[in-house]
């Protein structure tokens, strides 16, 4: 069984994630609405990879006999000053998001709790590649933001989406 420490701040990660993806979501829509079909696909992408993230929480919360508790979450913000903004947003977000889940895996350490901070290493090698991703494309979009063709190249070229990780924990419902 999983520390009840943990699968309490388990259970807030899990409205971080879908807290993320409603953000991501909102980013999507405003590139989709400036007719930037790559950069929207690619937010459209990251929001449900987020939402597995969360889901990945919560089938683990259901294998260890948990309670599984689905949080309220904000609003996400929905309107940009300009094409950089919401890349800026999901940067800083990724960051905090990187200090929830090294908070976590601090927390299974401190319990004892094994096996949950067995689960958290695979959160924590996604999130460098994530905080790579939204870096690169924020030094991109910042120098390219009077030109949003060359930001959809960039984005179709180097943005192609990733193979299926089969070291992935399991998404609930998947």
């Amino acid at each position: 069984m999983a520390a009840t420490r943990f699968t309490d701040q388990l259970n807030v990660q899990i409205g971080n994630e879908f807290a993320a993806h409603n953000q991501y979501l909102a980013c999507a829509v405003y590139y989709d609405a400036l007719t930037m079909p790559q950069m929207a696909a690619f937010f459209y992408g990251q929001a449900l990879e987020e939402r597995s993230h969360a889901m990945m929480m919560v089938q683990y919360l259901l294998d260890t006999d948990a309670a599984v508790e689905i949080p309220a979450v904000e609003a996400p913000v929905s309107t940009f000053e300009d094409v950089v903004a919401p890349i800026a947003l999901a940067f800083e977000q990724e960051r905090k998001v990187t200090s929830q889940i090294n908070d976590l895996l601090k927390i299974a350490r401190e319990e004892g709790d094994y096996a949950s901070e067995q689960f958290m290493q695979w959160f924590i090698k996604e999130q460098v590649e994530e905080v790579a991703t939204m870096s690169d494309l924020l030094a991109v979009v910042t120098r390219s933001k009077n030109d949003l063709n060359d930001i959809e190249e960039y984005v179709a070229r180097e943005q192609n989406g990733d193979e299926a990780d089969p070291t992935a924990p399991r998404v609930a419902g998947a």
